[in-house]
């Protein structure tokens, strides 16, 4: 598929009334997007190397140019069951910066998609806040619902939704909780 995401390493928009960009793509029958300054390429779907005593939505790793890169079912992730892989089926790329004792530490994360839609330019003003309830996702995965045509567009927090610390966590208990089951926390 190659790499699909235009100026990658454009600057970021700033806030205000300025529109920004987000890569949409559908999962579960559900559109939902992420901001393509986190995002570094879509690959197809390969083979994977599955992980033993891993949480149900670490997919497993994959050998991306001689790196390991842990590859998230985010529909596992929101608590349903993995994701059927079909033809349209892709990961998405995206790169996690997280801050530890005033050092950067940079890590690639695959995201599994059932397909890549579109790059969208979505204005702020179009961009609701997250509901308080009834969304099939915890709240604090939301960072915004997006209005493009009419219809939502459910913008993710890639921080809490691929949160570096959480899912460490999450996958040092290993198999001792089942997979799907939300902590109690």
């Amino acid at each position: 598929m190659g790499n699909l995401v235009p100026q990658a390493g454009s600057t970021p928009a700033k806030t205000g009334d300025e529109s920004r960009q987000y890569l949409t793509f559908t999962l579960g029958g559900e559109i939902f997007a992420l901001g393509i300054l986190n995002i570094k390429e879509i690959i197809e779907y390969g083979s994977l190397t599955e992980i033993p005593m891993m949480p149900g939505f670490i997919r497993g790793v994959i050998n991306l140019r001689g790196a390991v890169v842990p590859v998230i079912d985010l529909v596992a992730r929101f608590g349903g069951t993995p994701a059927a892989i079909g033809r349209r089926t892709c990961i998405v790329i995206v790169e996690m910066v997280q801050m530890s004792e005033g050092s950067e530490t940079r890590q690639d994360i695959g995201v599994v998609v059932d397909c890549v839609n579109e790059v969208l330019e979505i204005p702020a003003t179009d961009i609701e806040p997250p509901p308080a309830f009834g969304a099939k996702i915890r709240a604090d995965f939301i960072l915004g619902m997006g209005k493009v045509a009419g219809k939502f567009v459910i913008i993710l927090n890639v921080d809490r939704v691929l949160s570096l610390e959480e899912m460490t966590f999450l996958a040092d208990l290993g198999g001792s909780a089942p997979a799907a089951e939300p902590s109690a926390a």
